[in-house]
Order: structure tokens, then C-alpha cells, then sequence
């Protein structure tokens, strides 16, 4: 009867108790969230009552588990087992604490920075984020090496390979050279405020928003939910345009091919009243001038401001759009037209070569030369 009780009592117990503290600390964990709803740290910490209990579990198991006195004979065998998910429930619970204070950290900087830097809200964001990858990183090779030295094999092996470490590192760096050169980029867009998640960027032509940050690639979704994903020492070693560097405020440009004849006093007056019913526009500028000049048109271009690059982009479609509705039934005559009209002829030199219908004059078709009939043999 002892025998069959002692294993019982020894894993029930363990886990009856392991639920009885996660149940205790979740409920601590609920009450502090809902007193302090200015963090969200406490909220977060939930996330991890699954580590945390698997720990407790394995941690009172491991313990408690030589008094169960069942499968002697695979003591050594369980033992280690039980080890090896304490070591990866415990990496697993720090991954998740840790990520719990970064991101309450960045939550607490945004909020109180959002309004005023913006940029540097990304920016912080943007190293944030590579920071966590990177000690996840951490965490996750170390547990891996802890895991692995408790095999007695892999200790005995662990001279040897500290000793052909630095022939290793040298075939691994040559062998994974691109790959280094991708993370180190990766450092550097973080903390060199190059490029930042949330930011407008033109890359090889196309214009998109920067989604995601890694230490090997980054992403940038397009206007029309594209994504493309590259390298990110595709940024460090080619030229990109940031529309976002600095302040979001943007200038954009309207063109249009128009008659010398255009009412250009009048275009002014439409374009303000056109900005002004547009709710895009930030009222800062608003411009219209004469660019260039062909022999049949004029380039008209008009300028507006808007906060940032979104903003831009509907004010500019907007005047684009009203402003050649407004012409075409306004002012018809303002759009480009080809010149059909014949061509005068100077005057005092009409005289020998008939006009046609008063337009343009046609030279006289030069003379045929006549046949000499003796040089022919025809009669």
C-alpha cells in the first residue's frame, strides 16, 4: 500500500501544489494589473503563468522525484529528462520576463514622448525590438550549451572543442560571411537611426512603409499591401530616400501641360480654394507658377504642404483632380491644343506661284524633261 500511495502523493503533490502557486500568483498578477492600469508590466507578466508553472513543476519534481521510488532502473534516464525541461522552461520564463519590462519600458517612453518626437519614438522602437531578438538569441544559446553539458560525453568533449574554438570561428566567419554582415548591419540601422519601423522609404523605386526590423532583413510594405523583403545591408551600402528623416512635414508638386493662353490668376484663386476645402492640407504653403515653356504648351506647376507623406499624397491627387475639372468647364481653351491652321504667305512675294485658297503656297512641281524620239528607235 506504501509503495503504491508514495509515487502517488509525490507527483500529485507536486502538481497540485505547482497549480495552487500559479493560481495564487496569477491572481496577485490580476489584482495589481487592475490598481495600476498606467503600466502594462502586470499584464504582461501573465503572459508567462505557462513557464512559470512548468518550472515550478519540473523544479518539484526533480527534486522529490528520487522519493517516488518507481523505475529505479531508469532513474538516471528521468532525471536528466526532468533536468532538461527545467533548463528550457526556465530560458522560456526569462525570455518572456524579459520582454515583459522592455516592452513596459517602451510603453512608458512612447506615451510621454509620442506627441512631441515621434521619430525618436521609432527610433527607440527600433532598438527595442533588435535588443529582444538579441537576447532571445542570448538566452536560447545558452540554455542550449546548458543542456547539452549535462550529458557526460559532451564534457569530455568540451577541452577539445575549446581547444579547435578559434579554427572554428575562422571557417564559420568565412563560411557565413554574408550572414555576419547582415546582423552587424542590423546593429547598425538600430543604433545608427538610419532607418526606423513606421518610417515612409523609396527603395529601388518603390515607396512603402518599413514594417519590420530584423537583424538579417528588413520589410517595407508597400502602398498597395505589397511586401518586400531584403537584406538589411541592402541600406548600409546603397542610397535610399527616408521621407520620414526628421520632421514628417512634406512638400509635394502638381505639374500640368496647359495653352499660353491659361488663365493663370484665375488657377491661383481655384488652387487656395481648392486647399482649402481639402481637410489634408496643413495650411502652411500653396504655391503656382510657370516652369517651362514649350512651342505649343506651358508647364504650370502647383505647390502644397501637408503634415506628412499619406497627407501629401491625397492632397496632390485632389488638385490634380478638381483643378482639370475646373478647366474643362471653365476653361476649355486652357487645355493643350494642336495647330491646324494653314500657313499665311509672305507678303510682296505671292506673285509666280499660285497660292492655294489663300493659305499656304505650293511650289511649282518641276518640269519633266522631254523625250528625244531619234535616241529612242521609235517612230
Amino acid at each position: 500500500m506504501e509503495n503504491a500511495l508514495r509515487p502517488l502523493i509525490v507527483i500529485g503533490g507536486s502538481v497540485v501544489l505547482t497549480l495552487v502557486i500559479g493560481w495564487a500568483t496569477d491572481l496577485l498578477l490580476r489584482k495589481a494589473d487592475g490598481r495600476h492600469h498606467e503600466t502594462p508590466l502586470w499584464g504582461l507578466l501573465r503572459r508567462a503563468r505557462v513557464p512559470y508553472q512548468l518550472v515550478l513543476c519540473s523544479a518539484l519534481l526533480r527534486g522529490s522525484y528520487d522519493r517516488a521510488e518507481i523505475l529505479d532502473e531508469h532513474r538516471d534516464g528521468i532525471g536528466r529528462a526532468l533536468t532538461l525541461v527545467l533548463i528550457g522552461s526556465a530560458a522560456w520564463l526569462a525570455v518572456r520576463i524579459a520582454a515583459a519590462v522592455v516592452e513596459t519600458s517602451y510603453a512608458r517612453y512612447a506615451s510621454a514622448r509620442a506627441h512631441r518626437d515621434p521619430a525618436r519614438v521609432r527610433r527607440v522602437r527600433t532598438q527595442v525590438e533588435l535588443i529582444m531578438r538579441v537576447v532571445t538569441a542570448i538566452v536560447i544559446v545558452v540554455a542550449a550549451a546548458s543542456m547539452l553539458l549535462t550529458f557526460p560525453a559532451m564534457r569530455a568533449a568540451g577541452a577539445s572543442l575549446l581547444a579547435s574554438a578559434g579554427i572554428l570561428g575562422i571557417v564559420a566567419g568565412v563560411a557565413a560571411q554574408s550572414t555576419l554582415s547582415n546582423m552587424f548591419a542590423g546593429l547598425q540601422i538600430a543604433f545608427g537611426d538610419m532607418v526606423r519601423i513606421g518610417d515612409t522609404v523609396v527603395v529601388n523605386g518603390e515607396w512603402g512603409t518599413v514594417e519590420e526590423i530584423t537583424l538579417t532583413f528588413l520589410t517595407v510594405r508597400t502602398w498597395d499591401e505589397r511586401r518586400i523583403t531584403m537584406p538589411v545591408s541592402h541600406f548600409t551600402s546603397n542610397p535610399f530616400e527616408n521621407w520620414s528623416r526628421g520632421t514628417p512635414q512634406m512638400t509635394g508638386t502638381v505639374f500640368w501641360h496647359l495653352d499660353h493662353s491659361a488663365p493663370l490668376e484665375a488657377m491661383r484663386e481655384k488652387l487656395r480654394d481648392i486647399l482649402r476645402a481639402c481637410p489634408a492640407w496643413d495650411g502652411r504653403a500653396y504655391n503656382l507658377q510657370i516652369t517651362d515653356t514649350t512651342p505649343n504648351t506651358i508647364l504650370v506647376r502647383a505647390l502644397m504642404t501637408a503634415k506628412d507623406s499619406d497627407d501629401i499624397w491625397t492632397v496632390r491627387v485632389a488638385v490634380r483632380e478638381e483643378m482639370l475639372r475646373w478647366l474643362c468647364e471653365e476653361h476649355p481653351y486652357a487645355l493643350p491644343r494642336v495647330n491646324t491652321a494653314e500657313a499665311e504667305p509672305p507678303r510682296g512675294r505671292a506673285g509666280g506661284r499660285g497660292a492655294v485658297g489663300g493659305g499656304a503656297v505650293r511650289p511649282a512641281p518641276p518640269s519633266l524633261p522631254s523625250l528625244d524620239k531619234s535616241r529612242t528607235g521609235r517612230g
